[in-house]
């Protein structure tokens, strides 16, 4: 029964893999569908408010979807069919995949509102994906950058895609912000993103692939509002700030873990 189960749990992953990038390519515009920039009336285009990052940003879903792609099929091979770590690892990983799908339908079909509970419990499910990398260790290097580098890329954007979604989605529906100016609503986000950053740090022991998928956001949301509009200053500011205390506090906790436990493997 249990050789079933897992043969199941591989074939769901690999399967989620597929309807994922059957859907990444229908966001992209490349299978016809409405570019996401372009879907639910423009509100996720980088333009549409101060916390959308520039395009350039979202390349990294090359590597993410690379990376994911990479797990379905090494996660299918016989050595990892009855290996507790993938056991645990491979529900999560799948309902992700088909919240990610689930995510880009919502957009795609101007369902914005929708959009914000999907990126949430995709966020939910991401971070019970990395707290399992966290409590049990890789086998060796080939894990690490497969399992542990695409969940912690995939953990680190999403942050900044969630804060992304919901500030595009309570614009669209009109809120003003209780009287607070733009700026100062956009510097507090950037806060909790980078609050985030911080918790994730401390938690992953200076895990590097979170961390560089959140600066990377966070890096590009900064270069959007120095360059494009909506023009902010503080914005930038805070995102560039968020970004500094990431990485060294990342570093440094990464520095100490290495130190400590220099015969061990460290995660990404």
């Amino acid at each position: 029964m249990k050789q079933g189960n897992d043969l199941l749990r591989q074939g769901i992953v690999l399967a989620s893999a597929i309807l994922a990038i059957i859907g990444s390519f229908i966001g992209s515009g490349a299978a016809g569908g409405t570019p996401i920039q372009n879907a639910s009336g423009g509100a996720l285009s980088a333009d549409a408010t101060p916390i959308a990052p520039a395009v350039p940003a979202f390349g990294i879903w090359t590597p993410i979807y690379i990376g994911l792609i990479v797990y379905a099929i090494w996660q299918f091979l016989p050595a990892q069919k009855t290996d507790p770590r993938q056991r645990r690892l491979g529900y999560p990983v799948a309902g992700s995949l088909i919240l990610n799908a689930a995510w880009i339908l919502s957009v795609q079909f101007d369902q914005l509102w929708l959009s914000v509970p999907v990126i949430v419990l995709l966020l939910a499910v991401l971070v019970i994906a990395f707290r399992i990398t966290l409590v049990s260790r890789p086998k060796n290097l080939v894990e690490t950058i497969v399992a542990d580098g695409t969940i912690g890329l995939y953990l680190g954007w999403v942050c900044v895609a969630t804060a992304a979604n919901v500030t595009a989605a309570l614009v669209a529906a009109g809120f003003a912000g209780f009287g607070v100016s733009a700026d100062l609503w956009a510097v507090g986000v950037v806060a909790v993103a980078g609050l985030v950053g911080v918790l994730i740090a401390v938690a992953g022991r200076g895990r590097l692939a979170p961390a560089a998928a959140l600066s990377w956001g966070l890096a590009w949301l900064a270069v959007a509002r120095l360059t494009g509009s909506p023009l902010s200053t503080p914005t930038a500011v805070a995102a560039l700030a968020a970004v500094a205390v990431i990485v060294v506090l990342t570093l440094s906790l990464r520095l100490r873990s290495t130190t400590s436990v220099a015969p061990r493997l460290v995660a990404a």
